[in-house]
């Protein structure tokens, strides 16, 4: 009887940090920030923490590495605008609401992605997050023609925006995804008529406005609000700096 051949053992990826980084988005997608640990990550990766220690030092680190790493492939989205049908190259300005949507998208994909966002910039804005995006928004503020004088304010305008409302839209998301008063969850619409019925409940003489827009929250469009504060951004910035000769 001939000797049984003896099966080839199936190889694996080496580890590396762009895995190890991969993994961690994951966790964080499905346990959050609280569940991603060390002892978590290695048994997703089949391998022991000191391997991870190897290429991460601790657990900030690791956020700031999976937080950079969506922001990354948000920034690097690519403008959908005219260029296709016209033949000619997207406008700095389709290029910041690509770049806008990007970040809209992501934080609306990654539920922990806004929270990571603000703690990185306030704490540790020399970071890569901070630069990348604000290196994406700048370049277009820059072939808009603003003078250079005005780069700085005109483009924090924008991120501060972009962030702002990114965020609070993935907080608003999460609000109506979690469960009402009776225990049971409720969708956006019903969340959102939830709203405007109490926008419309209030005091007349303290609330005229709020009241007279009360209407307009059910069923209104994120992505279309969003852009459209984008617009209003962009005008602002052309109307105040105009285009340096």
């Amino acid at each position: 009887m001939a000797p049984r051949s003896r099966r080839p053992e199936r190889r694996q990826e080496p580890l590396s940090r762009e895995r190890i980084v991969t993994a961690a988005v994951e966790l964080l997608d499905t346990v959050g920030e609280r569940g991603l640990t060390f002892r978590a990550l290695a048994e997703r990766l089949a391998t022991g923490p000191g391997a991870i220690y190897w290429h991460i030092t601790g657990k900030a680190e690791l956020l700031g590495a999976a937080t950079d790493a969506v922001v990354a492939a948000a920034v690097a989205a690519e403008p959908t605008g005219t260029a296709e049908a016209t033949g000619t190259a997207d406008s700095p300005q389709d290029a910041v609401r690509a770049v806008a949507l990007g970040l809209f998208d992501a934080t609306e994909a990654h539920p922990w992605l806004a929270t990571q966002l603000a703690t990185q910039l306030s704490r540790t804005p020399w970071g890569a997050v901070a630069p990348r995006i604000f290196e994406s928004l700048g370049r277009q503020v820059r072939a808009m023609g603003v003078p250079e004088a005005h780069w700085f304010t005109a483009t924090s305008a924008l991120m501060h925006y972009i962030l702002g409302a990114a965020g609070q839209n993935a907080v608003n998301s999460a609000s109506a995804a979690s469960a009402g008063p009776s225990g049971r969850h409720v969708d956006r619409d019903e969340f959102l008529g939830t709203v405007s019925t109490a926008w419309e409940g209030l005091d007349p003489d303290e609330y005229p406005f709020t009241r007279a827009v009360a209407d307009q929250v059910r069923g209104h469009d994120d992505r279309e609000q969003f852009l459209a504060g984008i617009s209003l951004v962009l005008a602002g910035i052309a109307a105040l700096h105009r285009p340096a000769r």
